[in-house]
């Protein structure tokens, strides 16, 4: 995987869907822009054509093998960066990001092979930081059931908590090449922020106040 080289930092956010992570990735963004750094906060699956085929399998609108999935993922995070990730950084704009490959990794080692999906990621850019919010896959899902009219492919507690176990797998597996925080996401936002805030400030981003 590519070390980023650019004086722009890339933070990605994780977490199983209703952890929060979306929320968190948002206030940091929020703050950084209020302290006069220039953040830009971007998400996977993109906008993008291949996001919305992405999107579009995991709502049950179409359906192929996991392999064909994960290989849009890679294709979607692909042009991501070209598009998005990498201009941004060359510019010392940082970014913000709400899921990456991570992501990836844990739901699609469900049905593929673990080795093979970072392999499929080998040549994409590795965050300076990836934070991932532990929260209880039972909460997820009723926080989920609040605002969605539906429920996604992957989001059943049972895969859920499978998907969870993944992200310690890698948090073990990446640990010597990659900056990986794991925090608890179950408490009140300004608490768990309170925590990001102090993890960014270890990162000493130029201007960053808490």
């Amino acid at each position: 995987m590519i070390k980023n080289r650019y004086e722009g930092k890339f933070i990605v956010f994780e977490g199983l869907d209703g952890s929060g992570k979306s929320t968190q990735a948002g206030l940091l963004a929020k703050k950084m822009n209020k302290n006069s750094i220039k953040s830009h906060k971007t998400f996977e699956p993109t906008q993008y054509l291949i996001g919305g085929l992405i999107r579009s399998f995991l709502a049950n609108d179409w359906k192929s093998s996991p392999d064909c999935l994960q290989l849009l993922f890679a294709a979607d995070r692909a042009y991501h960066l070209e598009k998005e990730i990498f201009p941004a950084l060359k510019k010392r704009i940082n970014v913000v990001c709400d899921r990456y490959f991570f992501s990836s990794f844990a739901y699609g080692a469900l049905d593929c092979d673990l080795d093979w999906l970072i392999k499929a990621n080998d040549n994409f850019l590795l965050p300076d930081l990836t934070i991932i919010l532990k929260s209880d896959p039972d909460i997820c899902m009723k926080r989920m059931a609040k605002e969605r009219f539906s429920v996604e492919l992957f989001e059943k507690v049972g895969k859920l908590q499978k998907v969870w176990e993944n992200y310690l797998r890698l948090v073990e597996r990446f640990k010597s090449e990659a900056d990986i925080r794991v925090i608890n996401g179950d408490r009140p936002v300004p608490e768990i922020f309170e925590e990001v805030e102090k993890i960014i400030a270890g990162k000493k981003i130029d201007g960053w106040k808490l």
